[in-house]
């Protein structure tokens, strides 16, 4: 079943030098209890699009559905939206004099079957800091508050704007595990980050934004492999290393020579290593020292801006 659907999404600004448009008619769809990861870097159009989902921003055009309902529209149907998303915002305003335990009560409040304040303390680590007022928290505490006020309601969609955002490691890894477990239990969660390692972790599906179009979906592995390229480096040696270099040339992608080795960067390191090893066998060259590095995450990310910004050098 399908709990976010968008179909033709386009968001405009009208600014002093005319009309921007930050999303520019995209399509997407989550699944429930899915973890969608929604990259981009900064003025892709991400923050739009969630917050036309949250039903925070107006869109220009298209048709979005969450949940079945239409976040942009009002009186009940808006009430009982609200009451089954839960929303983690980049900072919140909560009443800094009030205490960590009287904001989630508060918080709580709004839901018709909202957990336990002491419950949802516990997930996120906050249990010490109770009684606590939310002016004198960390950032890191603050940042924790945001995450139990976000899904104190149960939420059947749970939207995460940079969630971990002032966490140490061990801190965003603990709550990796509140997200896992949100989802274990049904929720559908629609992540943004900039953290790529955490997109990784959590998503089963990212979607890749560049200036307002979505360039790229799929699975963190399926996207890794969507052009970047692998390192792959070896030590060739005999005379007849040229031509091994010469057979290889069509898969080989750029090729530099470092400390003795040959260093290819190609999107076809299968084709590559088979080519070498043939070529290298018919012209009795040896070859060994062999060390081959996947692309990351984070490659391939670059790689797919740098193509939307026309700035490859491919």
């Amino acid at each position: 079943m399908t709990a976010i659907s968008v179909s033709g999404l386009v968001v405009e600004y009208t600014t002093r030098s005319g009309v921007v448009r930050a999303v520019d008619g995209i399509d997407l769809s989550v699944r429930r209890g899915e973890v969608y990861a929604l990259l981009g870097e900064n003025g892709a159009g991400k923050t739009s699009t969630i917050e036309v989902l949250e039903g925070h921003r107006r869109r220009s055009a298209g048709a979005v559905q969450v949940l079945g309902r239409d976040p942009a529209d009002g009186g009940t149907s808006a009430r009982e939206l609200r009451d089954r998303i839960g929303i983690v915002l980049q900072s919140s305003g909560v009443e800094s004099e009030l205490t960590v335990a009287e904001a989630v009560a508060i918080y709580s409040g709004v839901y018709r079957d909202p957990m336990g304040v002491d419950e949802v303390l516990d997930l996120v680590e906050l249990s010490a800091a109770a009684p606590v007022r939310v002016a004198t928290l960390s950032g890191g505490q603050r940042r924790r508050l945001d995450l139990a006020l976000g899904i104190v309601g149960r939420p059947d969609v749970l939207f995460l704007d940079e969630p971990t955002t002032g966490f140490d490691p061990a801190a965003r890894r603990r709550a990796w595990d509140v997200v896992r477990a949100l989802r274990s239990h049904g929720t559908t969660v629609m992540l943004t980050t900039h953290y790529l390692d955490e997109a990784e972790q959590l998503a089963d599906r990212i979607g890749v934004m560049s200036h307002g179009r979505i360039v790229h979906e799929g699975t963190a592995d399926t996207i890794r492999g969507a052009g970047a390229q692998t390192t792959v480096a070896v030590r060739l040696d005999g005379e007849a290393v040229p031509a091994v270099l010469s057979e290889v040339a069509e898969v080989a992608g750029d090729m530099t020579v470092d400390g003795g080795r040959h260093i290819f960067r190609t999107t076809r390191s299968g084709d590559l290593i088979a080519a070498l090893v043939t070529a290298a066998a018919r012209h009795t060259v040896s070859v060994d020292d062999w060390e081959v590095t996947a692309p990351s995450l984070e490659d391939a990310f670059i790689q797919m801006v740098a193509e939307t910004d026309g700035t490859t050098d491919e």
